[in-house]
């Protein structure tokens, strides 16, 4: 017989797509590719639109920032190269309103910038509160200033009023809608005041002792800035102190950490997806090939060589796999636009369009997924002796060699690497299923043996006996079905645990009832009436602690210097005095993690784990501070966890007593302000000293992020489910043709259907109740480390995870065996016999 693989593939796809052989394999292909290329097209666009829009955050296409003006060579250098520059200058200060309307007072972040601001993006501005906005390439005039509208409510005054600032007054000309390079430094929440460069020195807030912040913003072709850009950093690193060149990753800091978690989890959900399917491929391919050993028998008795066959079986599965892959393309495109829908506002525009990076990635992760697990049982049929024929007991199919195994897990492994976007997490996903599969299988065997003995036959009932006598007949196939069962529902545990505190501990970061507002230089002699006004205006709870400012000038008696730092925020740490504080309590959001604090321990002092890693700094350091010309010494006798996005005061020094003497400081507060119209106006005008900061609306776009970043967690937590799902109804169904004949041999010695049923059923329950119990176990152990080392919070496993995850085991297990293994028992005794002989 004269048959290419060619024309044997094509007819071999044919007949088992009609017959339905291939369903299985093709979901498992699709679930796994539409899940990954959900997130990569997603991740992709969202990457590009970052790039793109990297300009309009900074300003420009690079900036160069500083706490002095910049040294003259930097603009001559970027003027060299072509490029265009924009000088602006910011820092705080305080703007009021005149005594005519009312002489209220409110801390702003003054802009002062000059013609050709922005040089990326645009202002967008109104001339009426609630006027309609429009584009602008203008900057202010002289003598008049652009505002934010909050400034005006707050203050009292209108579009043409008069805005003092410092020695100046100022004609409110127009209010500031967008403001493309606005940042999310903690001045920046205040309102912005933006006036001319030509003004700023009538104002006189300009002062030896201000804080301000100079950036020297370019624009040009790309070659020419990254000229730029590289001269610029060999500039800063060789010695330039004082210059930072930034980059977008400095402009939405509130945000970073939710995304970051949020991206690792949506990442962890299409890893565990890829992973589940490969497992159903497994299961699915090595039913299919059972199902052809008596085919590829008669093939060979018909004259076609061992090459054809195994040809004709990979041509069969390459074109499945580009199918499933193209099918799972095809859906994760169109599912990664709820994503878009779900997560809009992230991004101030409409992302680009995605690259082929995803589709590439897709196809390459639905062939390696068939190649790697799938191919390996098929090829065996192209082994099939034409004895076979005549003799069923010869031709078996054959445990994969270790060597073909390895390399398609090896490619597997390696792709899962890449597409988890973080190496840690790809470490743990995938050996944490890899140990698992061989933790599963040395425990279902141990436990296959104990049942065995652990039955007596003569006194158990006879339901028990033969379920017993099916699993442990088979040991191979139960240690298979067990571990597959357990990898489906170790992932539904972990996802189901994970997301559960995962999302409790994001919302317990950002609570309903979060500071709003961040109070300043309140003073010691105040410090009474003010917890007064604000318990009287409503506020019951409310942080509360001194502030003082400290410049760090000792480390173990060795004076300290930038130079002695080669990380650039280091240097910038030494540079600049701290925010320091005392309390004989440790904050109830701060987690002590090595050392102890000791309430009114004089003479030692907590440090922020973040900045004595950066400062090289350990227990039982001694820091000396200069705090207003008084110099301290103290021991550092405990290292905090602070979790700067929970909206408290936070501090990276605190004493841990509840007096410091002979050191100057003031008072700061954070407290969620009462709905009460006009309290902030009212506690300005008592205490006119203090700044207010209202981080109301940094607030509400914090948690309206979790909210979208939530719904799209759970909507890709779907396809895992469905993927889970696969998995169970896999390995359920894998040797339903084994029950079917075993079944038919009872019934033909006259065993009822009713006994048949419970001897199913018990052993459905008890592979699903050990499976379940197995794979909580283990999801402990891989949801403990994924929480520590990965998504950063605190995870404790409840007692009753493992009872539930063994009872869930059992009803899916069922549930599995009763859709799948429903005909077998309906199914004649003769046809049964007939297919086994035939």
């Amino acid at each position: 017989m004269k048959l290419s693989f060619f024309a044997l593939g094509w007819r071999t796809l044919w007949r088992d797509v009609r017959s339905g052989e291939l369903r299985l394999l093709i979901l498992a292909v699709t679930l796994a590719v539409a899940a990954l290329t959900a997130v990569g097209f997603f991740a992709d666009r969202l990457q590009g639109g970052l790039q793109r829009d990297a300009r309009q955050l900074l300003g420009g296409d690079a900036v160069i920032s500083s706490d002095n003006p910049p040294p003259e060579a930097f603009e001559a250098q970027a003027r060299a190269l072509g490029l265009q520059v924009v000088h602006t200058l910011g820092f705080p200060t305080m703007a009021r309103a005149s005594e005519v309307q009312g002489g209220a007072a409110k801390l702003v972040a003054l802009k002062v910038v000059e013609p050709g601001y922005p040089l990326r993006g645009s202002l967008r501005v109104s001339t009426a509160a609630d006027g309609p906005d429009a584009p602008t390439k203008d900057t202010p005039a002289k003598g008049k200033a652009w505002v934010d509208a909050p400034l005006l409510e707050a203050i009292g005054l209108n579009v043409g009023d008069t805005l003092l600032l410092g020695d100046s007054q100022f004609t409110v000309d127009r209010i500031i809608v967008i403001e493309p390079d606005r940042g999310g430094g903690f001045m920046n929440f205040a309102p912005r005041v933006m006036i001319s460069q030509p003004d700023l020195a009538a104002t006189g807030l300009v002062q030896p002792a201000s804080r301000l912040n100079y950036r020297l913003a370019v624009a040009g072709n790309e070659p020419a800035v990254k000229r730029f850009v590289d001269w610029a950093d060999a500039q800063v690193k060789g010695g330039v102190r004082g210059v930072r060149v930034e980059s977008l990753q400095s402009g939405r800091p509130e945000m970073s950490q939710t995304l970051d978690r949020a991206q690792k989890f949506l990442s962890l959900v299409a890893l565990l997806a890829a992973l589940l399917s490969a497992v159903a491929v497994a299961l699915a391919a090595r039913a299919f090939a059972a199902n052809h050993l008596d085919d590829c028998a008669m093939l060979r008795v018909l004259g076609l060589s061992q090459r054809t066959i195994a040809s004709a079986y990979a041509f069969e599965f390459a074109l499945v796999g580009l199918f499933a892959s193209g099918l799972g393309v095809a859906l994760g495109f169109g599912v990664h636009y709820l994503f878009v829908a779900l997560l809009a506002g992230l991004v101030d525009a409409a992302l680009p369009a995605a690259s082929l990076w995803p589709v590439l990635l897709g196809v390459g992760m639905g062939l390696t997924l068939l190649m790697a697990f799938g191919l390996p049982p098929v090829l065996q049929l192209a082994q099939v002796p034409a004895l076979r024929v005549i003799r069923r007991d010869v031709g078996n199919l054959r445990p994969a060699s270790l060597g073909v195994l390895a390399i398609g897990v090896a490619g597997f492994a390696a792709l899962l690497m890449t597409v988890s976007s973080d190496l840690l997490l790809g470490l743990i996903a995938v050996g944490g299923f890899a140990a698992a599969v061989l933790v599963f299988a040395a425990l279902s065997w141990v436990a296959v043996k104990v049942l065995r003995r652990s039955v007596n036959e003569a006194t158990a009932p006879r339901w028990l006996v033969l379920a017993t006598r099916q699993i442990s007949a088979r040991p191979a196939y139960t240690v298979v079905q067990v571990s597959a069962l357990s990898v489906g529902l170790l992932a539904l545990v972990l996802l189901v645990l994970l997301r559960t505190d995962l999302i409790s501990s994001w919302r317990k970061a950002t609570p309903p009832d979060a500071p709003n507002r961040f109070v300043i230089n309140v003073m010691p002699e105040q410090s009474d009436a003010f917890r007064k006004a604000l318990t009287d205006g409503g506020v019951t709870k409310f942080d509360w602690y001194p502030m003082i400012r400290g410049r760090l000038v000792a480390v173990n008696g060795k004076a300290v210097s930038p130079d002695d730092y080669t990380e650039d925020r280091a240097k910038r740490l030494v540079d600049r005095e701290f925010n320091l504080s005392h309390s004989s309590k440790n904050p109830p959001h701060n987690d002590v993690i090595a050392g102890r604090w000791t309430e009114d321990e004089e003479g030692a002092v907590s440090v922020e784990e973040g900045i004595a890693k950066t400062l090289n700094l350990k227990l039982g350091d001694s820091l000396q501070f200069d705090i207003g010309g008084v110099q301290t010494e103290s021991k550092i006798t405990s290292l905090r966890k602070v979790d700067w996005g929970s909206m408290r005061a936070n501090f990276f020094v605190m004493y841990p007593v509840g007096v410091l003497k002979d050191v100057p400081s003031t008072y700061m507060g954070a407290f969620k302000a009462p709905e009460t119209k006009g309290f902030d106006n009212a506690l300005v005008r008592a205490f006119p000293n203090i700044t207010n900061v209202d981080m109301t609306s940094t607030i509400n776009q914090v948690q309206r992020v979790l909210d979208q970043v939530i719904r799209a967690v759970e909507f890709l937590f779907g396809f895992t489910l469905a993927a889970g799902l696969v998995v169970l109804f896999a390995a359920v169904t894998a040797t339903r043709e084994d029950r079917a004949r075993e079944f038919a041999i009872m019934r033909a010695v006259g065993a009822g259907s009713s006994l048949l049923r419970q001897v199913q059923r018990t052993e459905l329950a008890g592979v699903g109740l050990l499976a379940g119990f197995l794979a909580s176990i283990v999801a402990a152990a891989v949801g403990w480390a994924l929480a520590r080392f990965v998504f950063e919070f605190d995870w404790t496993v409840q007692l009753w995870v493992p009872l539930v995850g063994a009872l869930a085991g059992a009803v899916l297990a069922l549930a599995a065996g009763w859709w799948g293994l429903r005909d077998v028992l309906r199914r004649p005794v003769v046809e049964t016999l007939r297919r086994a002989a035939t």
